[in-house]
């Protein structure tokens, strides 16, 4: 569980970034994003207006099933975070 210092420091990280996956009417494709998280930790996803999903749905439904926490879900964008065990690469402050 992240704190709320952190997510503040993620939702920043994310600032710069852009969509590394789009969630359309095919769905969510939950193996690629948990691929993608191993190696960077935070990926910012966009949820195409044509998705059967919500931006609040779609990050809760990958998040719940690939163990992720949910940074932030701002209009049709979402943050996730899973840090990687065995090779951290974002260093967050501790509590």
């Amino acid at each position: 569980m992240i704190t709320t210092k952190q997510r503040a420091e993620l939702k920043g990280m994310a600032s710069l970034i852009q969509p590394a996956f789009q969630i359309g009417k095919g769905g969510v494709n939950d193996a690629q994003i948990d691929d993608y998280l191993r190696v960077h930790e935070l990926v910012k996803i966009k949820v195409l207006d044509n998705s059967m999903y919500t931006a609040r749905e779609a990050a809760e439904e990958i998040a719940e099933k690939i163990s992720a926490e949910v940074v932030q879900v701002i209009g049709s964008k979402v943050v996730l975070y899973k840090r990687n065990e065995k090779q951290p690469v974002i260093k967050l402050k501790s509590k």
